[in-house]
This record gives C-alpha cells, sequence and structure tokens, in this order.
C-alpha cells in the first residue's frame, strides 16, 4: 500500500517529482526514443491542473559522479516543453544557491527541470546530507520513476525518509499491471523472452516456470538453450557459463519451454552481406543465428493466439537490420491483435521496436522498466516501491 494523487491536495505547494527521462540518444545527442518522457506527461499535466509547483528531477546516462555535458538534460527539457505545449524552466544543476533560488521563483503550475541528478556522486551513494539538499526543495514527494525503482538512491528511496511521499500515476499503473501477471493472470499465460543475455533473465525464467504456461524462447539467448538441448547453433551467440542452468531449466519446463526449430542465419553481426534460413538441426558451422525463422514464427504466434495473458520482453532478432526484424515484427502483430487479452511489453529494445512499428497503443501496457521490469518480475522487493510503503506505514500523509 502507498498513498497516490488522489491522496494529496497539490494547491500551492512544492512538488518535487523523480521521473525517469534516461532517453537514449544518438551520436549526435539526439533523443532516438522519448517514450519515458511521454509516460511521464499524465502525472505533470495531473499536477498543474492541481495548482501544483512542480520540480522534475532524473538522472540520464552513467556519468559516474561527474559532470559530463554530453548526459545533461536540456535535451530532455526542449522536448519536454514541445509535449507539454507550454514554457518551462531549466536549472543547470540539482542542488545549490541556484537550484533554491529558481524554486522559490516557482508560481502555481510552473514546470521546472533540475540538472542530471547523477553528475553528484552522492545520488547514486543515497547520501543523506544529498537527501537533505533534495528534499529541502519540496513539501511533497512523489515517485513516477519505475524504470528507476530497483535502485536505494537519494531520489528514488533516501528521500522517502524525508518528505511525505507518494507514487505517479505511471508508478501506480507499472505496479497494478505488473503485479497481475504475478498474482492472478488470465490463463493460457504466455511468456515471450529474447534479447541477447540470458544472464539477465535468470531470476525471471525460474519465477515464470512457476507462473506461466508456456515460455517462448528467441532472440540470441535462445542459442545457449539450443546447444544445451544438442542443437547446431553454428557461430552464435553463447554463454557458456550458463549451459547447466539452461539444461536445468529444459528439464523443469519439459513442455512449457518452447524453442526455434529454424533461424535465420547471415555471415556476419556487423556487417551480414545476406540473410537465409536454416533448420537448428542443420545450421552451418561457420553462420550466426540473427533471428528466428519462418517456422518458429509460426509455432510462436499459434501459442500466442490462444493466450489470454501475454508479457513479452526482449527482441527475437536483430531486429535493428530489416533482413532480421521479422520474427520481431510478427510476434508483436500477434500480440497486438489480441484486443480482448492482456497483452504486456516490458524492456527497452523491445519498446523502441513496437514503437518504430506504430503499436506503442495496441497493448494493455507497455512498462517503462528494464531491469525494473525484470527484477519487478522475479518478485523481488524494488527498493523505490518499499519506500512508498514504508512512508504509508508511517502514516506520513500529505497535507
Amino acid at each position: 500500500m502507498f498513498y497516490t494523487l488522489r491522496d494529496v491536495n497539490f494547491s500551492g505547494k512544492r512538488v518535487l517529482v523523480r521521473v525517469d527521462f534516461n532517453v537514449p540518444l544518438d551520436n549526435k545527442g539526439n533523443i532516438t526514443d522519448d517514450t519515458r518522457i511521454k509516460a511521464a506527461l499524465p502525472t505533470i499535466q495531473h499536477l498543474i491542473s492541481k495548482n501544483a509547483k512542480i520540480i522534475l528531477m532524473s538522472h540520464l546516462g552513467r556519468p559516474d559522479g561527474k559532470i559530463v555535458p554530453s548526459m545533461s538534460l536540456k535535451v530532455v527539457f526542449a522536448r519536454l516543453s514541445k509535449l507539454l505545449d507550454r514554457k518551462i524552466q531549466f536549472v543547470s544543476d540539482c542542488v545549490g544557491d541556484d537550484v533554491k533560488k529558481a524554486v522559490d521563483n516557482l508560481q502555481k503550475k510552473d514546470v521546472l527541470l533540475l540538472e542530471n541528478l547523477r553528475f553528484h556522486p552522492e545520488e547514486e551513494k543515497n547520501d543523506p546530507n544529498f537527501v537533505k539538499q533534495l528534499g529541502s526543495l519540496g513539501d511533497i514527494y512523489v515517485n513516477d520513476a519505475f524504470g528507476t525503482a530497483h535502485r536505494a538512491h537519494a531520489s528514488t528511496a533516501g528521500i522517502c525518509d524525508y518528505l511525505p511521499s507518494v507514487a505517479g500515476l505511471l508508478m501506480e499503473k507499472e505496479i497494478n499491471e505488473l503485479s497481475t501477471l504475478l498474482s492472478n493472470p488470465k490463463r493460457p499465460f504466455v511468456v515471450v523472452l529474447g534479447g541477447v543475455k540470458v544472464s539477465d533473465k535468470i531470476g525471471v525464467i525460474r519465477k515464470m516456470l512457476e507462473k506461466a504456461d508456456a515460455i517462448l524462447i528467441g532472440g540470441a539467448m535462445c542459442f545457449t538453450f539450443l546447444k544445451a538441448a544438442g542443437r547446431k547453433i553454428g557461430r552464435s551467440i553463447v554463454e557458456n557459463d550458463k549451459l547447466d542452468f539452461a539444461k536445468e531449466m529444459l528439464k523443469k519446463g519439459f513442455g512449457k519451454i518452447v524453442l526455434p526449430v529454424d533461424v535465420i542465419v547471415s555471415d556476419s553481426i556487423q556487417n551480414p552481406s545476406y540473410a537465409k534460413q536454416q533448420t537448428v538441426f542443420e545450421m552451418s558451422d561457420d553462420l550466426y543465428g540473427l533471428d528466428i525463422g519462418h517456422d518458429s514464427i509460426e509455432i510462436f504466434k499459434s501459442i500466442i493466439k490462444d493466450a489470454r495473458t501475454v508479457f513479452w520482453n526482449g527482441p527475437m532478432g536483430l531486429f535493428e537490420k530489416k533482413q532480421f526484424a521479422k520474427g520481431t515484427e510478427e510476434i508483436a502483430e500477434a500480440m497486438s491483435s489480441k484486443s480482448h487479452s492482456t497483452t504486456i511489453i516490458g524492456g527497452g529494445d523491445t519498446v523502441s521496436a513496437i514503437d518504430k512499428l506504430g503499436l506503442m497503443k495496441s497493448f494493455t501496457h507497455v512498462s517503462t522498466g528494464g531491469g525494473a521490469t525484470l527484477e519487478f518480475m522475479e518478485g523481488k522487493i524494488l527498493p523505490g516501491i518499499a519506500a512508498l510503503e514504508a512512508s504509508f506505514k508511517k502514516g506520513r500523509m500529505p497535507k
């Protein structure tokens, strides 16, 4: 249990909002996917409508406690202003006299974006003095950054000991939607897993073996399972130190874990000169598997078609290159057509893929969390959520 935006009178209050504006940038510093910014808009707009003075704080990238100009939130400031269709303010730090002055000058409905929190090493250390400096800027704290809920940082956990704390609309929705998958999913419940590393999803695979009716495995991670099953994988990416785990899961999940029967292969990962299909029984020793094949797509789609609930994390192949994008595209289309089922997407690469396909609005929920989503699905207690719940238990009701 935690307090939500509906529990508070925000009028005239300084509201310190932790958002997740950690958006991907290209090599020129341009935003390539603004999904996370858009996901925060409902909470920001709600606070504007309630006459709050809004102070937004976020991180961007991994500057390791140093000022890195290429990771400045100025680029987000420009995009956010456009998305909100209103003039907002920016200050080039997140603590200090200039920040206090900017906050003191805020009027009702004003929006102020602070500079990258992680320019200060104290943020990731959850330093008490840094928490106090941040907390002094607000009357109420709102956590709307589900994507950082698995981090016990100053702005995600420590701050809840300093200010009355509530969950934002996005945080509330993420928790509610993902909790359904763990507690009471409509069945059949199908999990689709892809991406590169098995090691990133060990906990999820173990947990979903308990919860799901079927687990479909694609992406580069499927080759570790295929090798464990004695199939041919050529020169495909394999985590040899996870083969024993894969064998264990295949044994425990016999009849539940579904692997590709064919793959799209090529001569190189970086610069493939062609794409052709081979079965996992005949794959050439000198080739790389870069997508699931046609027969695998049809098998996966048939299982998804009969599902009442589908959770998907990780693309089916090297979707950035068109010749290896079909697996990801077909799974996305299959899920998006299930209007009477619960369909939930998680993971940055998966979200980018469906955004490119124009399917963002075709799913029940698109999670903004990467690691946070996976850890939640493992059943772990996330520090950012635990801090909100602890604030609720202490009865620190925002006035």
